[in-house]
């Protein structure tokens, strides 16, 4: 019975901490960084953690966040810059227009983000495509929301339910299932659920919210109309080559067991920071001095871009930072020991825990990591389940309602400088309907799988 109780008090503070950020940011206007703080301290000190510890726990947590995306926004940040200033990124957004035409471009943003999101984090994906849906924003005048809802719906969708990004290639390990399989399917539900929560449900969205540039867009200026653009071909494979030498590395990982020289150079040039840093590079080349522009220009131009980042790295590490007071307060033990006692079908309850520990600690790869562990010995016990199937149902359930514990939230918020009501009637939105179509299509599959053991 304590354990009840304590369970309870645990979930209502976690709660409490949520609806008191929400109140700080929207209604009392305190800074977006200073409230997430504030928030963090008072979850971790009403839930019993040692006191000592919580100011750790959050600066853990910042630097954990950080650690993994501070450089890669910098650097991917300088690539759009240049990309902008080259109009590298007019040639790419006047070549996609022109393939699907501007009635279609919202679906053809979803596809290209599909297709990068494959290989490469959520945040590396969005800051290299952000120049280019920015500037197709502009030259259409279509809404941000409208072109930029279905690049986060691809994107988001293959980072939450396709190996090897690291919340299912946990859930593989975790299950023994076949990786290839695993891969396979969750494309196949990735590309409908992607088409609902993306273009589909973008279009209903840019309705009702017009948004201004954010400092990062503003600082993609119109190019000098003098110069000569680049070609297509060099800003695609410029832009591109951090997405090309991440997905080397990614089959690497698949197909080559031995630990030689050709899979540790793969893992090397493949790894986000080296990807993005040997991308800075090339994008100096091809979009700096082969266009003409000087040492002084060049520095000029990452000097502007980075400006604006601080603010958003700020940000973003307190979200990371409050999404670790609320794992290390034991908020998700806490919810699965509710789920336990359910007696749910495993695909559906892997989807459920997934979601109530996404919901409560903010974090996609902690919910499928921690669904996996729970859901391990229900699949073992339960003959003729589709381990595959379940993996990505739990992807799926890994993203569902993104709110202020989520540092995703508050990395969406300040690109599209939206307001934090703003980012919960659009981010939060797609996010939920991918979680929930997810599941629906992974029933589907469930049910086609079967048929063709049968």
């Amino acid at each position: 019975m304590p354990d009840t109780s304590h369970n309870t008090m645990l979930l209502l503070f976690a709660f409490l901490g949520v609806i008191g950020l929400i109140v700080m940011v929207a209604f009392l206007k305190v800074n977006s960084f200073v409230a997430l703080v504030i928030a963090s301290l008072f979850v971790g000190i009403t839930t019993g953690m040692p006191l000592p510890t919580v100011a750790v726990s959050f600066q853990n947590g910042v630097g954990k966040i950080l650690g993994g995306i501070a450089m890669i926004v910098g650097f991917g940040t300088i690539v759009g810059k240049f990309l902008s200033e080259s109009g590298g990124a007019e040639v790419v957004a006047d070549r996609l227009i022109k393939i699907g035409g501007v009635k279609n471009i919202h679906w053809t943003m979803m596809a290209l983000a599909y297709l990068i999101g494959v290989s490469v984090f959520f945040n590396v994906g969005f800051v290299i495509l952000f120049p280019i849906f920015f500037t197709i924003a502009r030259k259409t005048n279509l809404s941000l929301v409208y072109v930029g809802v279905p690049i986060l719906a691809g994107l988001s969708s293959m980072h939450g339910m396709v190996p090897p990004h690291p919340g299912p290639m946990a859930a593989v390990k975790a299950l023994n299932a076949n990786t290839g399989l695993t891969i396979m399917f969750g494309l196949l539900v990735g590309l409908p659920t992607a088409m609902v929560s993306g273009p589909m449900i973008g279009r209903l969205l840019a309705r009702n919210i017009k948004l201004e540039p954010s400092e990062m867009a503003k600082s993609l200026k119109t190019r000098d109309t003098s110069r000569v653009l680049p070609g297509f071909w060099t800003t695609i494979i410029t832009m591109l080559l951090p997405v090309i030498l991440m997905m080397a590395a990614t089959i690497a990982d698949l197909v080559i067991h031995d630990e030689g020289l050709p899979k540790q150079l793969a893992q090397f040039f493949g790894n986000p920071l080296i990807a993005m840093l040997l991308g800075v590079f090339a994008a100096f080349y091809a979009f700096g001095f082969s266009r003409g522009f000087n040492k002084e220009q060049v520095l000029k131009f990452c000097d502007e871009c980075l400006g604006p980042v601080a603010v958003v790295l700020l940000v973003v590490g307190a979200g990371g930072g409050f999404n670790q007071v609320l794992q290390d307060s034991g908020v998700g033990n806490a919810i699965a020991a509710v789920a336990k006692k359910t007696h749910l079908p495993p695909l559906f309850l892997g989807w459920v825990v997934a979601c109530m520990i996404r919901i409560a600690t903010g974090s996609a790869t902690v919910a499928i990591t921690a669904a996996a562990g729970i859901i391990a010995p229900i699949v073992a016990a339960t003959p003729g389940t589709n381990v595959e199937v379940v993996i990505i149902a739990m992807g799926a359930g890994s993203l569902i309602l993104s709110h202020v514990n989520d540092s995703g939230f508050w990395f969406v918020k300040e690109y599209f400088n939206m307001t934090v009501a703003q980012t919960l009637r659009t981010w939060t939105v797609v996010e939920t309907t991918t979680a929930t179509t997810g599941l629906i299509f992974c029933f589907v599959l469930d049910q086609v799988v079967r048929l063709f053991h049968h």
